[in-house]
């Protein structure tokens, strides 16, 4: 994932092929893994922020195919 910052504040956007511009950071495929991050404010010292907006990376995480259902 990366940091958008184009739309006007931070947002944090998936990106698969590796190749979009700016400060990234690593997170495994799983939701888990995203809730973790956020409770541990690990991704806006990853992305060197204040704060960041990953509703598109949770969507993201929630539509991929083959997650198991809850």
């Amino acid at each position: 994932m990366v940091r958008d910052a184009s739309a006007g504040g931070d947002l944090a956007v998936v990106d698969p092929g590796r190749s979009l511009p700016g400060r990234g950071a690593w997170l495994h495929p799983d939701l888990q893994c995203l809730e973790l991050a956020e409770r541990r404010r690990a991704l806006p010292r990853a992305l060197r922020v204040g704060s960041i907006d990953t509703t598109a990376v949770r969507r993201h995480l929630e539509d991929r195919p083959g997650r198991p259902s809850a």
